[in-house]
């Protein structure tokens, strides 16, 4: 199951890294703001469910003492 874990976060933050990348690009190009604000909330709504599977990977498989 860590396995799991270990796979997506690598997954989930080049996905963050995507989506960023893009809404810049649509801004620098001067593309439509609505697509710009819409990538943007993407991206939020991916850093969140990264940091969800790094502090759930913590709980569920960091060493506890």
């Amino acid at each position: 199951m860590s396995q799991i874990f270990n796979a997506l976060v690598p997954i989930g933050l080049a996905a963050v890294a995507i989506v960023l990348l893009l809404g810049i690009w649509n801004m620098m190009r001067g593309g439509p703001s609505s697509r710009s604000q819409m990538l943007m909330r993407w991206r939020v709504g991916l850093q969140f469910l990264v940091v969800v599977l790094v502090m759930a990977g913590l709980y569920f498989f960091g060493q506890h003492r």
